[in-house]
């Protein structure tokens, strides 16, 4: 199916549902009820006014309140208990619909202006009205905005918020930076407790980032984002906190249930796409009266079979030398399958038994299996061209063939438990938890292999294998171009012949056991309201990770390939390249489990890679803070404090060395680091009036090194004359933040912001590698003969490093447009970021990962029951990994530009629909990635060196979500 077809025709089925003509526009009742949440208990007496027009009353004894005659349109509906802050909340009033507007209290607030959002789908006004009120900086991103876009997992639900940017990976976004800092350098928790880490490959190789596509979006109530960060939050938060809340409990209902069922479709290789969600509770209890339990359920169930084009090439990058600029090393033609299995499950339950007490227990499990098949096509060249008389772009050189394929299954789970309560004691309150929080991955097999092809040219004067290939990367470097001047076709079986097989498994486990306790205490020392607190806590993080490999390399039998080859040639890329008949990398697995005596393993090399993998890791952080708030005039509402941070890791690797690639020795290597910290804040908040307001805040965070960089590991590898090693005394990098911003909150969860931010961090840590000569080796290094140059690679703090920006959003309902259009809004962000970091002597960047533009736009319809979003997402190039010299100069010194790999700029679009056919069912209808937005890195900074370049056009989903 085409995409123009496709959007037709979903279009068709969402607009046709739309009624033509509106209702006349009689005024109608305003209605709702005020109690507090915990408990249900009504307030009377509070005083309910509709601003605009000046209409007020009071709610009587069971809570409810009653304005009649309210003409359709927006309003300002402001409550008033005496002695609180008012609170107020946007409320659309349509033609012959009576308005409902509730407002659910929550005991743990100091005053009405902090609302305990606990419906099962967050509405958008709601959760602005947390951003308005919270005493720091935070951005809120409910489900119910989540689900009008095609986000399929918190990753890319996130995004949609300012400040964001999103590293992808197979088509989904995976690792989420914040303000120009990366995800190793951010924290992330589920319901408050920290999540840890499924995978430990991550950008910058901390190996403390949660990969994000773990997580479906169907298993979001919430999205917050922490900018400036409490006293009682954790301080490991350089860029700020993201945290995902679980669905909850409508609180106007004692049961309900709602379903998404939906498919799909993907149209790279037209495979079929399937998601189900279900969320349920219910209350109970000994009497219809008296329900103090409740629990709620959530399922998720999403999988795909997304298929990926990539193709990647390798740079000689020998110009000293005198060979051509951009002269092909490989060229890679890589054909993925992928079949995806998302899962997302869990609980909650709670025990009330009045407005004061409560206890819960909840667990939540998500992740995803992934089975991948890859058939790759290599082009090895000589790396030694010359000019192609035929075409000045193009070079000639000569060229080996491999065919490869990778059959892989990977498990990416992440786990969260929790049990704990609050409690209200009057005259103060406390809040506690127990937690387990686990994040692994397991890989049960990886088998690959390799087949060479070995057919003789002729043409040869030696006779080798080698072919004759011309190739142009120069006319168009996305898409090179290649031809086979002599030799034989490289898409043909025919020649090759099986000459490694290999096989692998990983596992990788982070847990970490947490406790908090925080107790909250009214205080009226400066002031005589109710916003003046102190709350003060401890916690204790203790962490344990073990991550280990197990490798199999095998020298098999030389199979043909043409025993092993199913269908027809496969053409790929746009129709670009022919990558041959599959291989079923299956069958040879069945020949080595038959007969595996005839695949002798390489049993010394194995076990010198099980040893490089290795991996232990303990880290225990124990935590107290103090906070104080108060209100030392009116509109001005402040907030001081500190935390205390106390850690206590133990780092393990191993010292390796080998002689002509044999393992020499190896011994471990254990090393302790033991250091606290104080993190201080003071944040303001002025209201200029309710809805206008001034921000500034001081505070300080940490990141702590990341365990692949602070690893006291060390490889001595003297056949690529190298030594990679961890660098145990390195020291946290830290950052003062200062932050400003202007806040306008309008109708219906609009926003209009301006923010500016500065973060100065010390102790900032880059990846090193330099090239010595070894004169006089000794100790370790006595594997390396004298004069050897060895290429040294590690990690060092420099003394400061900074970021800095603007934040600009803009979301509004234009509900003032006559008719059909009064439908319309946007929501609209820009984060612009300035950061600079030495990454070469005398050259400066842009730190790793940060881009310095992102921006989301997006053009959103609410009428009569129809929903249609267009959303934009933009983020520019950014800086992914730092390399070494780009090649060496004739007389033996390193070039001045150096081999860093960057991240292109992007730009997708999307496209979410539904039509409300009534309160219990909805249709929906949505296209990702509408654009066939590229992942492309390069190498260095200039956009004709591509190193990388993948796709995987559109996803159609379709279904219907009802609601009981």
């Amino acid at each position: 199916m085409s995409l123009a077809r496709a959007c037709r025709l979903g279009l068709g089925l969402v607009v046709l549902s739309v009624p033509l003509l509106a209702a006349a526009a009689d005024p109608v009742a305003l209605t709702g009820h005020v109690e507090v949440a915990t408990g249900h208990q009504p307030i009377a007496g509070a005083r309910v006014e509709i601003r605009e027009t000046k209409s007020a009353t009071v709610t009587d004894k069971n809570g409810d309140y009653t304005l009649p005659d309210v003409a359709p349109g927006v309003y300002t509906v402001v409550l008033t208990i005496k002695g609180q802050r008012p609170l107020q909340r946007k409320v659309i009033v349509e033609a012959d619909t009576p308005t409902v507007q509730n407002f659910a209290l929550g005991t743990d607030v100091k005053s009405l202006d902090q609302v305990n959002v606990t419906a099962a789908v967050t509405a958008d006004a709601e959760a602005r009205a947390i951003q308005q009120q919270a005493p720091n900086m935070v951005f809120v991103q409910p489900a119910a905005a989540i689900e009008r876009l095609p986000d399929v997992n918190a990753g890319e639900a996130v995004r949609r918020l300012p400040g964001i940017s999103l590293e992808t990976d197979t088509g989904e976004g995976r690792f989420v930076n914040i303000r120009g800092l990366d995800a190793d350098l951010n924290s992330t928790t589920f319901d408050g407790v920290r999540m840890m880490p499924s995978n430990v490959s991550t950008p910058t190789g901390g190996g403390r980032a949660v990969a994000f596509d773990s997580i479906p979006a169907g298993l979001v109530g919430a999205i917050t984002v922490t900018n400036t960060n409490l006293p009682e939050q954790d301080a490991e938060a350089l860029g700020g906190t993201i945290e995902i809340s679980s669905k909850q409990m409508p609180k106007d209902r004692d049961q309900f249930i709602d379903l998404q069922l939906g498919t799909g479709l993907e149209n790279l290789r037209d495979t079929p796409v399937k998601d189900y969600e279900m969320t349920g509770g219910f209350r109970f209890g000994p009497s219809a009266n008296y329900k103090p339990f409740s629990f709620i359920g959530t399922a998720e169930y999403y999988q795909d079979r997304r298929g990926i084009d990539d193709l990647e090439v390798g740079y000689v990058d020998q110009q000293g030398q005198g060979i051509p600029d951009k002269a092909l090393g490989d060229l890679n033609q890589r054909y993925y399958n992928y079949q995806r299995t998302r899962h997302g499950y869990g609980f909650e339950l709670d025990f009330q038994p009045n407005e004061n007490n409560k206890w819960y227990a909840r667990y939540y499990d998500a992740g995803y299996t992934e089975s991948k098949n890859v058939q790759k096509l290599y082009l090895e060249f000589a790396g030694a061209p010359v000019v192609n008389p035929n075409n000045p772009n193009g070079l000639i050189d000569e060229a080996t063939y491999q065919k490869a394929t990778t059959l892989e299954k990977e498990m990416i789970d992440s786990r969260v438990a929790a049990v704990g309560g609050q409690n209200n004691f009057g005259s103060w309150k406390t809040d506690y938890h127990l937690a387990l929080s686990i994040g692994s991955y397991n890989k049960p097999f990886d088998y690959g292999t390799t087949f060479q092809n070995n057919t003789p040219n002729p043409n040869n004067p030696d006779g080798s294998g080698q072919a004759i290939v011309a190739y142009d990367n120069i006319s168009n470097p996305n898409y090179p171009t290649y031809s086979v001047v002599q030799g034989s076709n490289p898409a043909s079986p025919a020649g090759y012949a099986l000459t490694d097989f290999s096989n692998g498994t990983e596992h990788d486990h982070d847990m970490e056991y947490s406790a908090v306790d925080n107790v909250t205490i009214p205080t009226n020392w400066f002031t005589q309201n109710d916003d003046e607190y102190v709350k003060f806590g401890i916690s204790a993080r203790l962490r344990v990770r073990n991550n280990s490999q197990m490798n199999y390399d095998y020298n098999p039998p030389a199979i043909p390939m043409s025993q092993v080859s199913a269908g027809q040639p496969v053409t790929y890329y746009d129709g670009s390249y022919n990558n041959g008949p599959n291989i079923n990398t299956q069958s040879v697995v069945n020949q080595f489990n038959s007969n595996p005596a005839l695949f002798p393993e390489n049993t010394a090399s194995d076990f010198l890679a099980d040893l490089q993998s290795y991996g232990h890791d303990s880290e225990d952080i124990y935590a107290g803070y103090f906070e104080y708030e108060f209100q030392p005039i009116e509109k001005l509402s402040l907030l001081g404090g500190a935390r205390y941070e106390e850690t206590n890791a133990q780092y393990e690797g191993l010292s390796i060395i080998t002689n002509n690639g044999n393992l020499v020795s190896y011994s471990p290597n254990i090393f302790n680091r033991n250091y606290g910290n104080f993190f201080p804040t003071l944040q303001a908040r002025y209201e200029i009036d309710p809805d206008f307001l001034l921000r500034a805040v001081y505070s300080k965070t940490i990141a702590r090194p990341g365990f692949q960089q602070v690893t006291p590991s060390t490889q001595i590898d003297d056949v690529n004359d190298t030594v990679t090693q961890g660098n145990p005394a390195l020291r946290p990098t830290y950052s003062n933040n200062f932050d400003l911003s202007m806040e306008y909150y309008l109708p219906e969860g609009g926003l209009a912001y301006a923010g500016l931010f500065d973060k100065q961090l010390t102790n900032y840590i880059v990846q090193t590698g330099n090239i010595e000569t070894i004169t006089n080796p000794t100790g370790a290094l006595d594997v390396f003969a004298p004069g050897t140059q060895v290429t040294f690679s590690g990690f060092e703090n420099i003394s400061s490093a900074f970021a800095r920006g603007l934040q600009l959003v803009y979301v509004d309902r234009f509900r003032w447009l006559p008719g059909l259009l009064s439908g319309l809004g946007v929501n609209t962000n820009y984060t612009y970021v300035d950061s600079r970091i030495q990454i070469h002597p005398g050259l400066y960047s842009l730190l790793p990962s940060t881009s310095r533009d992102t921006a989301n736009l997006t053009l959103t319809y609410d009428y009569m029951g129809l929903r249609l979003d267009v959303g934009a997402y933009y983020e520019s190039k950014n800086l992914f990994t730092v390399g070494g010299p780009l090649y060496t100069n004739a007389d033996g010194t390193p070039s001045n530009i150096f081999a860093d790999q960057w991240s292109s700029a992007r730009t997708s679009l999307d496209f979410g629909s539904s039509y409300a056919i009534n309160e219990s069912m909805s249709v929906y209808f949505a296209v990702k990635n509408l654009t066939n937005t590229k992942l492309r890195f390069t190498e260095t900074e200039a956009n004709n060196r591509p190193i990388q370049r993948e796709f995987y056009d559109q996803t159609f989903t379709a279904g219907v979500r009802l609601h009981f």
